[in-house]
């Protein structure tokens, strides 16, 4: 896959609170279609059904007494490499992701991702675009559901998250078959121009992959009729 030489600052979304970055293209169709191609062979009981959307969790399960890791695959841990080398987490590798499917009219309530991670998250998009949404800190997301602003998310996309927008910011994908491209999106200067300001764009089906790291990690060693 090779690794690029990455000045993360030319990615700054200068419109938003600290700090967020995108990276349009940060991977290629090529690299796009194997993605999909491998999530969609991996058997159906890696799969996890929720009310609103399937996911798949890769590394481990991250809880507060630590994260046992689980070998990742050679095709995902590939990417984890990629992002690795963008150099976002302190030199910390990215040890665990997320995978969640979005069809049209799918999203997700407004959250923070916690303390269980290092206070950064990258996604990659594919097969679809998205809208992530984020709520001013201190909003009542049930008393005031509208979004202060949000980012456009192309497939093939990298957007990386920090600081406030990690630790204050809630973010949510609102449950709509189409999104409206108006003053809200403020990182659509970044984006190709296959996305023009007031436009109505449908979605397809969306997959995420959320790429993090896990501070606290252990590794337990199993070994079957060692009787030493």
């Amino acid at each position: 896959m090779g690794s690029k030489e990455w000045n993360i600052q030319n990615y700054k979304v200068d419109t938003a609170p600290p700090t967020a970055y995108y990276i349009s293209e940060f991977i290629n169709k090529n690299e796009e279609k194997a993605i999909l191609s491998s999530i969609y062979s991996t058997p159906k009981p890696k799969w996890t059904q929720l009310s609103n959307r399937r996911l798949q969790n890769w590394g481990g399960v991250p809880h507060k007494k630590g994260m046992i890791a689980e070998q990742i695959p050679t095709w995902l841990d590939n990417y984890l490499e990629k992002v690795h080398d963008v150099n976002v987490m302190d030199g910390k590798r990215p040890n665990h992701v997320l995978v969640n499917e979005y069809h049209p009219g799918q999203g997700i309530m407004p959250h923070l991702d916690g303390d269980l991670f290092y206070p950064t998250i990258t996604t990659i998009s594919v097969g679809s675009h998205i809208i992530l949404r984020f709520l001013e800190p201190g909003t009542n997301s049930s008393a005031n559901p509208n979004p202060a602003f949000g980012f456009l998310l192309e497939p093939r996309s990298l957007l990386i998250l920090q600081d406030d927008l990690f630790n204050n910011y809630l973010h949510c994908i609102e449950e709509v078959h189409e999104d409206v491209l108006d003053d809200s999106v403020i990182n659509l200067h970044m984006c190709s121009d296959n996305y023009v300001k007031n436009s109505t764009v449908v979605r397809a089906t969306r997959i995420s992959l959320t790429i993090r790291h896990v501070p606290k990690t252990t590794t337990f060693k199993i070994n079957i009729g060692n009787k030493n």
